[in-house]
């Protein structure tokens, strides 16, 4: 097989970058690991900052989006008993949108089925040939025998764990990482939400948001022990401990009902540097993870992948200054997201190692933010996404 540029994932990053590439009449080809069923089962993020609604856009897909959507003028941030509104239209002009990544997913799929273009799912022992000169190829097990897939670029979307990033020799990467010593049990649930906007909430307990997909489905985390497991939380327990985590006036709106899922996730902040070499090039959580207490893991994929799609236009049309200059231009925005992404976690979660004087700063840092407009605004342009 040959293509222009092939995509290694088939997550919502893989699949956007091969929405734009073929609306820049770039052909494209995506190499999927897993089954069709399997990538939209995952459960994931469900706010969209402005960027990424405006890349599903120009992408041709965000009339469902536009449609069924929530767009959100604000947030609620509490701790303890104190409540403080983050005024996002406000403050920035701009708005986010929750929309959960699986219809993001969904969206991107149908509209690649529409257009006729391939994706190969279920592709065992993936492997890249060639990257580092003028024929990169991807190699796979299809159908009962290896396939090759050449290609002028290699655009890896393939995620933490995939196999793009690992292919470079290791002294070629640089990597920083945090680990955070807690994590996030989540539960979806048919419930309507205890309130119209997000709450973000800190108390002596611990962290808790309260989240929605729709009107009529919620989202909901708690900070927990990194030991935990999801068998030990039963539905009852799980609502008995967002209840006395949630402001009361919050927790008189909670309706319970069976959850749909229930998963733990650790919290990390990681980085690889570069993200390119020779015609390989990394987006998405195949280059940068983030805690999600920010809600940037996906929109940080879908600006390395807008960035990507605009360099490889630029290419075709006769110009390698967007391709040069991609990593660099990534990274500047993926460290301001990791920042961002850090602080937030920093300021709403409970870390018992710090003692008394991390909970007072903490404190000192929400009563700045609820006397300071300016504050407000610097939070507010780093939740709605910085620009490209």
């Amino acid at each position: 097989m040959r293509t222009q540029v092939a995509i290694v994932g088939a997550g919502p990053s893989g699949l956007l970058l091969g929405a734009l590439l073929h609306r820049h009449g770039i052909d494209n080809v995506i190499v999927e690991q897993r089954s069709g069923d399997y990538v939209l089962s995952r459960i994931r993020a469900g706010v969209l900052e402005q960027v990424m609604v405006d890349l599903m856009d120009e992408a041709g897909v965000g009339a469902r989006m536009h449609r069924e959507g929530l767009p959100h003028d604000g947030f609620e941030m509490a701790f303890d008993h104190d409540r403080l509104r983050i005024d996002l239209h406000g403050l920035t002009g701009k708005r986010v949108m929750v929309y959960g990544q699986t219809e993001v997913t969904r969206d991107l799929m149908d509209h690649r089925a529409q257009a006729g273009l391939q994706t190969v799912y279920e592709a065992d022992g993936v492997r890249l040939e060639g990257w580092e000169g003028t024929r990169p190829a991807v190699v796979f097990q299809h159908g009962g025998r290896e396939q090759r897939l050449e290609a002028d670029f290699i655009a890896g979307c393939d995620g933490f764990h995939g196999v793009c990033r690992r292919t470079p020799p290791p002294d070629a990467v640089h990597t920083f990482e945090k680990v955070y010593p807690f994590g996030w049990l989540g539960l979806l649930a048919d419930t309507p939400p205890v309130h119209h906007e997000l709450i973000y909430g800190s108390s002596g307990r611990g962290f808790t948001l309260a989240s929605m997909r729709s009107h009529t489905r919620s989202r909901y985390y708690l900070q927990c022990r990194l030991d935990e497991k999801v068998e030990d939380w039963s539905d009852e327990a799980f609502w008995a401990e967002l209840r006395r985590r949630l402001p009361a006036d919050a927790a008189e709106h909670l309706v319970t009902g069976p959850s749909l899922e229930k998963s733990i996730a650790p919290l990390r902040s990681f980085v690889a540097e570069p993200m390119r070499f020779g015609r390989l090039f990394l987006a998405g959580d195949a280059a940068h993870i983030v805690p999600p207490t920010g809600a940037k893991g996906l929109n940080l994929a879908a600006g390395d992948v807008g960035l990507l799609a605009r360099a490889l236009a630029e290419h075709y049309a006769g110009s390698d200054e967007g391709l040069d200059g991609y990593s660099a231009r990534a990274l500047k925005r993926v460290w301001k997201a990791e920042r961002f992404s850090w602080w937030f976690t920093m300021l709403m979660h409970q870390f018992p190692e710090n003692g008394g004087f991390g909970l007072r700063v903490q404190r000192a840092e929400f009563d700045f933010l609820c006397q300071s407009r300016a504050a407000q605004q610097a939070l507010a342009e780093n939740y709605v996404g910085l620009p490209l």
